[in-house]
């Protein structure tokens, strides 16, 4: 997690703090992007609309329409397959308009733009800092028109979606998130498989819970009650929901506590 991110004054004045004027949840969300606890200074990084909704308080429907908002004016871009959201002026923020090619930070740069894999998010940010950052285009690739997170559809294991997609999207292509060992029972009796990624922001976000034990007991919750399975659409954000509440109840934080302090002593 950064101590702190940098807000340019400009924010409010330039072309696109005018074209959000009239809309202050669109603007919360920016401000919220830009500043976020799981960002990073090139500004690609995971977080899933249901952590955008929760942070900020809009809750998943003001979440999602004021990111599709900032989709419209060229703010962000958001890859529903991978919950990850690209700021497009973060880098330019957080590092600089452009580096020269002996500067330290380039080396780190490239290294962390080669931990993207193959993303269209990816492509996108090189498309856009190649120059500034002397990053080497994707050959033969462009960056592709993202689907809006009021209608991206997702399949389990590949994401959350927002409550609001279709479920015709093709299946992985294999080059999915690493896989935390977790699982939970899904409404059409398949599995989804949790990913690492936000196991380990669960875990950062909800010190008073045993994340480990409370995804264990989603699972024996799911297994026990057939009919009340969540969707694969659902899914993520019915975790979520667990273990916000799991923190916000203290006897239950204090339980899941001495819990993992007895699994220590035990081991």
């Amino acid at each position: 997690m950064r101590d702190y991110g940098t807000v340019s004054p400009k924010f409010w004045t330039g072309e696109t703090g005018k074209a959000l004027r009239q809309d202050p949840c669109a603007q919360l969300l920016a401000l919220y992007l830009m500043t976020s606890p799981h960002s990073n200074m090139l500004g690609v990084y995971y977080c899933p609309v249901m952590y955008m909704a929760h942070e900020t308080g809009l809750g998943m429907e003001g979440a999602s329409k004021a990111l599709a908002r900032l989709i419209d004016a060229g703010f962000c871009m958001f890859d529903e397959a991978s919950e990850t959201v690209f700021v497009r002026r973060m880098a330019a923020h957080q590092i600089g308009e452009a580096l020269s090619e002996n500067d330290k930070r380039v080396l780190g740069i490239q290294k962390e733009v080669a931990k993207m894999g193959d993303s269209p998010l990816k492509t996108a940010f090189v498309e856009v800092y190649a120059q500034a950052f002397h990053l080497t285009p994707q050959k033969g690739k462009k960056a592709k028109p993202l689907a809006s997170p009021l209608q991206a559809p997702t399949k389990p294991g590949t994401g959350t979606g927002t409550g609001t997609g279709t479920e015709d999207s093709p299946e992985p292509d294999g080059s999915g998130p690493e896989l935390s060992g977790f699982a939970i029972p899904l409404n059409d009796g398949s599995e989804w498989g949790i990913p690492l990624a936000p196991v380990q922001d669960w875990r950062q976000a909800f010190p008073a819970v045993d994340v480990d034990q409370e995804l264990r007991e989603m699972r024996a919750w799911a297994n026990a009650n057939p009919t009340k399975r969540k969707t694969s659409r659902g899914v993520s954000a019915f975790a979520f929901r667990w273990l916000a509440k799991a923190q916000d109840t203290p006897s239950r934080a204090k339980a899941s506590a001495n819990a993992s302090d007895w699994t220590r002593v035990a081991l």
